[in-house]
């Protein structure tokens, strides 16, 4: 069973999403899409000041067996991509929940209401 921490919201893509206390978005990919991934090998990541939308596919994770698109689960601004992370690919492999891979400054009336719990996002496991 991967590991679904109960204190973040997720995706039906398989984004996790920790919502910090001065309402910015802290993003990565849960422990269930890097198990299903493999080894990762690659991170292409958004750029500070990219203005991003919900549902964008804004970032590639690229394995030994595929690639697939991170879409942003929230309108706004990346404020930070994990560079980290970029340099070391294999860190989402041993701590997905650590390695986190952008940051987004939500725009002004957008909300975070779409996101889903740990018990919704394993139920559709």
């Amino acid at each position: 069973m991967p590991n679904t921490p109960a204190d973040l919201k997720y995706t039906d893509t398989h984004e996790w999403v920790r919502i910090e206390a001065d309402g910015t978005l802290t993003v990565g990919i849960t422990d269930f899409a890097q198990e299903q991934l493999g080894d990762i090998v690659f991170l292409e990541l958004p750029h500070a000041g990219r203005q991003v939308k919900t549902g964008e596919a804004i970032a590639i994770v690229e394995s030994t067996k595929a690639a697939c698109d991170l879409y942003s689960p929230g309108t706004g601004e990346i404020i930070a991509p994990n560079t980290d992370a970029a340099g070391s690919p294999e860190s989402v492999n041993s701590d997905a929940y650590a390695a986190w891979l952008f940051k987004i400054k939500l725009a002004a009336g957008a909300t975070t209401d779409h996101l889903i719990s740990a018990d919704v996002y394993l139920a559709r496991q």
